[in-house]
C-alpha cells in the first residue's frame, strides 16, 4: 500500500514563506484600491509556485491602516501610497498622460500584472438607493485609465457580481472598460467566479474582467482553464476546526452577544438546528423575508457563506459558531477568507476596523490561481 504523504494545512502555516532576494525571475505587479494585500497576497502565493520573485511596483489604497497592513506584510514593495486613485490619475477619456502621470509611469517601470478591486458599496446588492448608478462606479473606469498609464501585460479587475449591471454617466461600467481595453489592444473577457471552486470554503462569488496581451493566453481560455481545473470544495471544518480556543481580546476575541442572541444560539444548539425560526426572531424580522440566513448556525460541512464585515454578529448573517454560543472571530473570519496565519492584521487594534478589513478582503486564492494560469499558459 502506498504511504499517504501528509502536507502542511495552507492556511494555518506560521511562518511566511521567504523569497530569494537574488532571483531575478521577476512578477512585477501594481495593486490599485489594495486594502490590506489580498490580491497581493495571492501575486505572491503564484510568484512562489512558479519560482518568480513578487515585485510590487506600487500599491494605493485610500485608508492609512489598510496601508499600513499592507506595508507590514510587504516590506519590499517598492511604493506603498495612502491615497485616492482619482488623485493620481486622470479619467479614462482623456487622451494624453498628465505630467504626474508620465512621471508615475517613469518611476513604476514594467508592470506585468495590474490589478485592483474597486470599492463595491456603489455596486453591492446591499445598496438598495443608488447602486445602478452610484458615483462610485466611476472609480471602476480608473482601472482602465491605469492601464493606460502603466501598458501591463495583463489587467485583473475583481468586484461583486452586481457591478456587471452597473452604470455611470448612463453607460455601463464594464461595457466600457471592456471596450476602451480593446482599444487599446487587449484581448478582454469577463465572467463571475465561484471562490468555491478554487479552493476558498466560502459561498462568494467575484465578477472578473480579465485583460491580456503579448504572450499571454486569452482571457477566455484562463476561465476555461480554471473552469476544467476546480479545487476539492473546502468546508468550514477544513477552514477553521482547528482553532479551539477564543480570547477575552485580540485577533482569537469571541464576539459579546446580547442576552437575546445568546438566547437564540442556546435554542439552535440544543434543538440541533441550522436555521432560526421565525417566531425566534426578532419581532421586525417575523414577517415573510428572504433572509433565512440571519440568525443562522454555521455547519462544520458546509462552507460558510460570504464572509463581510459583519461576520462578528449573528444579526447580519449565518455567522453562528457550529459549537458555541458565539458568533465568528477575528482569526476565523480571516481563515474563511484565505489568509493564511502568517499574514499580520497586528496592526489593527480597533474591532470594527478589523471587521471591515477583513470582511472586504479578496481572498487570495483568487489572483493566485488566475496569475499562475497566465504564466503556465503562454502562448
Amino acid at each position: 500500500m502506498a504511504k499517504r504523504v501528509q502536507t502542511e494545512h495552507p492556511l494555518r502555516t506560521a511562518s511566511k514563506p521567504t523569497a530569494d532576494p537574488a532571483n531575478r525571475r521577476l512578477l512585477r505587479v501594481v495593486d490599485l484600491f489594495s486594502g490590506c494585500g489580498g490580491l497581493s497576497m495571492g501575486a505572491e502565493m503564484a510568484a512562489q509556485a512558479l519560482g518568480r520573485r513578487l515585485d510590487v511596483r506600487l500599491a494605493v489604497d485610500s485608508e492609512q491602516t489598510a496601508s499600513d497592513v499592507y506595508k507590514a506584510n510587504f516590506p519590499t514593495a517598492r511604493q506603498v501610497r495612502s491615497a485616492s486613485v482619482e488623485t493620481m490619475f486622470e479619467p479614462w477619456w482623456e487622451e494624453t498622460l498628465s505630467e504626474l502621470e508620465a512621471n508615475l509611469a517613469k518611476k513604476v517601470g514594467h508592470v506585468d500584472v495590474l490589478m485592483g478591486g474597486p470599492p463595491c458599496q456603489g455596486h453591492s446588492n446591499l445598496n438598495n438607493h443608488t447602486r445602478r448608478n452610484d458615483p462610485k462606479n466611476a472609480l471602476y473606469l480608473y482601472m482602465v485609465r491605469a492601464a493606460q498609464v502603466f501598458a501591463p501585460k495583463a489587467v485583473l479587475i475583481e468586484n461583486v457580481s452586481a457591478v456587471q449591471h452597473d452604470t455611470y454617466n448612463g453607460a455601463n461600467v464594464v461595457e466600457t472598460a471592456r471596450l476602451q481595453l480593446k482599444r487599446m489592444g487587449y484581448e478582454v473577457h469577463d465572467t463571475v467566479v465561484s471562490l468555491l471552486d478554487l479552493g476558498v470554503a466560502q459561498q462568494r462569488k467575484r465578477h472578473i474582467l480579465l485583460a491580456t496581451k503579448h504572450t499571454f493566453p486569452a482571457p477566455a481560455d484562463v476561465f476555461d482553464t480554471l473552469s476544467d481545473n476546480k479545487s476539492p470544495r473546502r468546508d468550514l471544518r477544513w477552514a477553521i476546526g482547528d482553532l479551539k480556543r477564543t480570547s477575552a481580546s485580540g485577533w482569537d476575541a469571541a464576539p459579546k452577544a446580547s442576552p437575546a442572541n445568546l438566547e437564540r444560539m442556546q435554542y439552535l444548539l440544543d434543538e440541533n438546528q441550522f436555521d432560526l425560526p421565525n417566531d425566534r426572531r426578532p419581532v421586525c424580522h417575523q414577517g415573510k423575508h428572504s433572509y433565512v440566513s440571519m440568525y443562522g448556525r454555521l455547519d462544520w460541512k458546509k462552507p460558510a457563506q460570504t464572509i463581510t464585515s459583519g461576520f462578528g454578529s449573528i444579526g447580519q448573517g449565518r455567522y453562528m459558531h457550529p459549537e458555541q454560543t458565539r458568533a465568528l472571530t477575528a482569526h476565523e473570519a480571516a481563515r474563511i477568507q484565505g489568509f493564511p496565519d502568517y499574514f499580520d492584521f497586528g496592526l489593527v487594534t480597533k474591532r470594527t476596523e478589523l471587521a471591515t478589513m477583513i470582511g472586504n478582503a479578496v481572498p487570495p486564492q483568487l489572483s493566485e490561481r488566475i496569475i499562475r494560469t497566465l504564466y503556465t499558459h503562454k502562448r
